[in-house]
């Protein structure tokens, strides 16, 4: 059985723009092998232009990893969508497709779907592959029982890639929560998300963490993680495992997940060090067919 590639994920916060720079300065010494760059949430968070994550992706390649541009998970504007026309159309770099709008403009080239796409049967992963889809991340929601039916059928020359750590990606919305949550309209939001350096974190009124506000993006409150279960993960035969960038730690995690892969006797000893590095905790509730904030 191969074992599996591990992915960095699209930075989902605003962070600024020396942040970004020093954080995937740090990331290209580590064992990471595909990192996705560009801004999936917000196209008013510009702390790095088009032409920046282009030039990060040429400094990223010479490291020696594998580059995928990542679109906006929702179109709104004419704007937006002169971007994404940019993106997809760039001839070097494949690039990862989180809005429907991004699968049409790629048709003919190689591309991968990010978990926003719903991919949800495999008679929707074969009309894609004919498009052109070379991997697809697996929807955050679906459970390990789902994943073995894919699978069991995917088209053979379709790699499977799942979310295995961070905190859940669930819904996108019109309206910027962040800015409502300081009485702001979207339009003239003042860009609060640049407070929230791994985003707002809301509490239920018995004060337990139940979500986290990231602009218009509704995320868990919770890390999701998948480490304890990485033997079912490979002999499912999945290619690469996705890790949602952190302001912090980042780099622990994924020699975490590195060292596991190579060396799963390590794995019990991997969960334990995650769970000091989690700041609300775990949870895996998705995986089992259960509720999302629900932790083994």
């Amino acid at each position: 059985m191969n074992k599996p590639k591990l992915s960095l994920g699209p930075v989902l916060y605003y962070w600024p723009r020396e942040t970004l720079l020093d954080f995937y300065e740090q990331i290209a010494t580590t064992n990471v092998d595909i990192i996705y760059l560009g801004e999936t949430v917000c196209s008013k968070r510009k702390s790095l232009r088009t032409s920046d994550w282009l030039e990060l992706a040429d400094k990223l390649i010479d490291a020696g990893k594998e580059v995928v541009l990542s679109t906006l998970s929702l179109i709104e504007a004419e704007s937006e969508l002169k971007t994404l026309r940019s993106l997809c159309e760039n001839n070097k770099f494949m690039v990862e497709a989180n809005d429907i709008a991004a699968v049409q403009l790629l048709e003919g080239k190689p591309f991968v779907t990010g978990h926003s796409i719903n991919i949800y049967n495999n008679n929707s992963l074969n009309f894609l592959s004919k498009l052109g889809l070379v991997r697809w991340v697996l929807p955050v929601e679906l459970s390990q029982d789902t994943l073995a039916d894919f699978q069991a059928s995917r088209p053979i020359d379709v790699e499977t890639e799942i979310f295995v750590y961070g905190r859940l990606p669930l819904a996108y919305s019109a309206r910027c929560f962040t800015a409502r949550s300081h009485n702001l309209p979207k339009d003239d939001c003042q860009y609060r998300c640049i407070d929230y350096e791994d985003g707002l974190t809301l509490f239920s009124q018995d004060n337990k963490p139940f979500l986290t506000l990231n602009g218009i993006q509704t995320q868990s409150a919770y890390t999701y993680n998948l480490l304890s279960v990485l033997p079912k993960i490979i002999t499912l035969g999945v290619e690469v495992l996705r890790i949602s960038p952190q302001s912090h730690h980042t780099d622990k995690i994924i020699e975490i997940y590195h060292h596991s892969i190579q060396n799963p006797e390590s794995i019990t000893d991997g969960v334990a060090k995650l769970q000091r590095l989690m700041p609300m905790g775990s949870c895996d509730g998705y995986w089992y067919g259960d509720a999302g904030m629900d932790g083994k």
